[in-house]
C-alpha cells in the first residue's frame, strides 16, 4: 500500500487511517458488546458514465470537446485503467451497506469494486471504442515529456467482493462504453438525459443475470 506520487499515496493513507479508527474504536469482534458501529471503506475503479462533468477527467474532457466540435488531446494513450460504469460500484456500496445495517460484522473492513479483466483496457482503446458509438469524437495524441509521473497499469483486486459479498459487474466493457457514449451523444445532440432509462436497463440486466441485489 502506498504510491509513487502524492495522489496515489493519499489513497493508501485514507485506508490506513480508516483501519486505525476501526481497530482502535470499532473492532468487529467487540460489535454489540462495547460499541454498535461497523466500519467499512470502499474503493472503486475508474468510473465513467453520462452526466460526469468533472474537470481533468478523460471521458468528460472527450465529451466536452466533441460537443464543441473540437479534438481532445490524449496524453497517455497506453495507460491501462480499471474502467467501469458508475452504477457498478454504487450497486456494490448499496449491497455492502445493507449487510452492515443487518449487523453482519464479517462485512466490516476494506473493499474494492472493479471490473472483470475485460474492463482493464488502455486509454487509446477506450477512446476508439467510444468513437465507434459517437462518430463525432476526434482526438490527437500529444506527448509531454514534462508531465507528472503516472502509472501505466492500474488494477484492483476485487476477489473479496466477489467471493464474500457475492457482487460482480453487470455490464461488460463493451456495454459500459456504449451506454456512456450514447448518453453524451443524446445530451449534446438532442438535449435528452438518459440517466433514468439507463438505470432501469441496468436493473433489468441485473435481474436477468440473477443479480437482483441491484434492485434491493
Amino acid at each position: 500500500m502506498g504510491g509513487h506520487d502524492p495522489y496515489s499515496a493519499s489513497k493508501g493513507c485514507a485506508e490506513l487511517i480508516t483501519a486505525s479508527y476501526r481497530n482502535s474504536f470499532f473492532p468487529p469482534d467487540a460489535y454489540q458488546k462495547t460499541h454498535q458501529t461497523l466500519v467499512s471503506s470502499v474503493r472503486a475503479g475508474n468510473v465513467i458514465a453520462g452526466g460526469d462533468w468533472g474537470e481533468d477527467r478523460l471521458v468528460p474532457d472527450i465529451m466536452r470537446a466533441t460537443g464543441k466540435n473540437e479534438k481532445v488531446a490524449i496524453r497517455n494513450p497506453k495507460a491501462t485503467r480499471p474502467w467501469q460504469h458508475v452504477l457498478e460500484p454504487l450497486s456494490g456500496y448499496l449491497l455492502l451497506g445493507q449487510r452492515l445495517l443487518e449487523g453482519k460484522k464479517a462485512f466490516s473492513g476494506a473493499w474494492n469494486f472493479g471490473p472483470d479483466d475485460g474492463g482493464h483496457v488502455d486509454v487509446i482503446t477506450m477512446v476508439r471504442n467510444l468513437q465507434a458509438w459517437w462518430k463525432s469524437i476526434d482526438f490527437e495524441i500529444i506527448h509531454d515529456n514534462n508531465a507528472p509521473h503516472e502509472a501505466n497499469m492500474l488494477k484492483l483486486n476485487c476477489s473479496r467482493a466477489r467471493s464474500v459479498l457475492g457482487w460482480k459487474p453487470v455490464w461488460n466493457s463493451a456495454k459500459m462504453l456504449e451506454k456512456t457514449a450514447i448518453w453524451y451523444q443524446e445530451f449534446y445532440e438532442s438535449g435528452r438525459v438518459l440517466s433514468r432509462e439507463q438505470l432501469t436497463e441496468y436493473i433489468g440486466d441485473a435481474k436477468q443475470k440473477q443479480l437482483g441485489r441491484t434492485a434491493e
